[in-house]
C-alpha cells in the first residue's frame, strides 16, 4: 500500500531530481522511494556513508548540506551502549 507524505525541499534540488528521475525513466516519487530503500537496507553511521553520494552529488550544485538535528542526550547515550554492545 503506497502512503503519501508531503516533504520541502530546495527548489533548484527538485527541478534537478525531477530531471534526473526523468533521464531514469522513473517518477521523483519513486526516486525517492528508491532513496529510502538505500538508506533503510544497509548499516550506515553517518549520512556520509549512504550509497546515494553519487547521485547527491550530480544533482546538487557545491557540497551537499545535511541538516540533522541535534541528538537528545538519551539518543547519544544509546548510541554508546549499542557500540560498546557491538565490541
Amino acid at each position: 500500500m503506497d502512503t503519501k507524505i508531503t516533504l520541502s525541499f530546495d527548489e533548484d534540488t527538485i527541478k534537478k531530481a525531477k530531471a534526473y528521475a526523468k533521464s531514469q525513466n522513473i517518477s521523483l516519487s519513486r526516486l525517492t522511494e528508491f532513496l529510502y530503500r538505500q538508506i533503510i537496507s544497509g548499516d550506515y553511521r553517518s549520512l556520509e556513508e549512504l550509497p546515494i553520494a553519487d547521485w547527491v552529488d550530480r544533482v546538487a550544485e557545491g557540497e551537499p548540506e545535511y541538516r540533522t538535528k541535534p541528538r537528545s542526550r538519551k539518543a547519544a547515550r544509546n548510541e554508546s551502549f549499542e557500540k560498546k554492545n557491538k565490541k
